[in-house]
């Protein structure tokens, strides 16, 4: 299909963002646990909850946050705090730990995933809420998690420690009853769940991370438990000033090589995208984009190819790699199906490319077309743009254009190359 299609030459270019950055998390996440002592009784179990995020050098903060509970004289165990991914299975959260480097050999303490649940009472509106059983039981609870704009809506809060709480700690059984009132739902509940599970759990800290434009740490604070809700949104709105994004309002196409739940919890962000992706709901004011392509998913989401059905096209290589049951799990139980759905496959890469620029929704040609290549949506600093794009991208001071233009390199297979390395 469309093999006639030529593609056009590309350039690199750089994007230079504000980016705050901590050198040595592990030295950062001890001296906020220091700072805030959060009263650790000697021989107490501590469950410290992790999420299915590739926060950066997450294994580091959870292996000091480990060292820093035994020195308290606590017994640290980790849990896993990620709803229903990993296909809603004990072994399936597991491994996506295990794929961050969180196993008991590296950070120092067991892993104990379970999906078993119990009830920690009811919302004022008589929503459940439930709660991992291993966590609840403990003596205490540190949780660590990344802030930062929700996938799907804007509220004062969106994904951060709260979001842990209510959906994470809630595994597959919390995160379904939540998700199912929709985006509304999501809004006004998160917080409203997350401020009954502060008063019944044994919260004694709450790690937020920051990360800038580069996904590196840009912030860790330690929150106790009645700071948690008050402080997100100054959070949350630090963490949005932060974020990248592509500098320019309008494409004909953009090819994203990788998607997966370790970038984003629908696979690719929507604020570099502009597909929200969800029926009903409006897309993104910027970027507005024709067709988008996508080419690959990443080893760390083991087959979870949540948001995959915002793109147009996909490859057969990434067709050939989605996990169904994982896939639709994460959909089913977030309350989006269509965020599943399989778009039109292409059979390589070259052909994604082609079958994007044939269907933009404008006659476009090799030296018209407006595309964009990026690695993925947390990698935005370094991308391939397209003739076309070259002078409205040299009139913005935070880009440059680095190196020569080249042809797009394909293998006998017709598979990308040599664009990352």
């Amino acid at each position: 299909m469309n093999k006639g299609v030529l593609l056009p030459e590309v350039i690199e270019v750089r994007q230079e963002f504000p980016a705050p950055l901590v050198a040595d998390v592990g030295k950062a996440v001890a001296g906020e646990m220091r700072r805030r002592s959060p009263g650790i009784r000697p021989g107490s179990r501590v469950a410290i909850a992790v999420g299915s995020r590739g926060i950066h050098r997450i294994a580091g903060m959870v292996a000091a946050v480990v060292t820093e509970v035994r020195a308290a004289g606590g017994i640290p165990f980790i849990v896993p705090a990620m709803g229903s991914h990993g296909g809603a299975t004990a072994e399936g959260q597991r491994e996506l730990l295990a794929g961050y480097g969180i196993t008991e050999g590296q950070v120092g303490a067991p892993v104990i995933s379970s999906m078993e649940v119990i009830q920690l009472g009811s919302t004022p509106g008589g929503l459940p809420v439930f709660c991992d059983r291993q966590a609840a039981g403990a003596d205490g609870i540190i949780l660590i998690n990344r802030v930062k704009p929700h996938t799907s809506f804007h509220a004062p809060i969106e994904s951060g420690l709260a979001k842990m709480l209510a959906i994470g700690l809630g595994k597959d059984t919390g995160a379904q009853l939540i998700h199912s009132h929709g985006v509304e739902g999501l809004k006004n509940l998160i917080p409203e769940v997350a401020r009954l599970m502060l008063r019944k759990l044994p919260v004694v800290l709450g790690l937020a991370v920051i990360e800038n434009a580069y996904d590196q740490t840009a912030r860790v604070e330690a929150l106790l438990p009645g700071e948690i809700l008050s402080r997100e949104p100054d959070l949350l709105a630090e963490a949005r000033s932060l974020m990248p994004s592509l500098p320019f309002d309008h494409l004909d196409v953009l090819v994203v090589q990788e998607i997966g739940k370790n970038i984003s919890g629908t696979g690719m962000d929507p604020a570099i995208t502009g597909r929200l992706g969800i029926r009903g709901q409006p897309d993104l004011p910027r970027p507005r984009v024709g067709r988008l392509a996508v080419l690959d998913l990443t080893p760390e989401t083991h087959g979870n190819a949540h948001g995959v059905g915002s793109a147009d096209i996909i490859t057969r290589r990434l067709h050939e790699k989605i996990d169904l049951q994982k896939t639709y799990t994460n959909a089913l139980t977030a309350g989006f199906p269509e965020k599943a759905a399989i778009p039109l496959t292409a059979g390589s890469d070259r052909e994604a490319v082609a079958l994007a620029m044939a269907t933009c929704g404008r006659p476009v040609d090799a030296a018209s077309v407006r595309l964009v290549l990026i690695k993925n949506t947390l990698q935005v600093s370094k991308l391939f743009i397209s003739r076309a794009l070259a002078e409205e991208a040299l009139a913005k001071e935070h880009v440059r254009l680095s190196g020569e233009w080249r042809t797009l390199g394909f293998d006998p297979n017709g598979t990308l190359s040599h664009l990352w390395t």
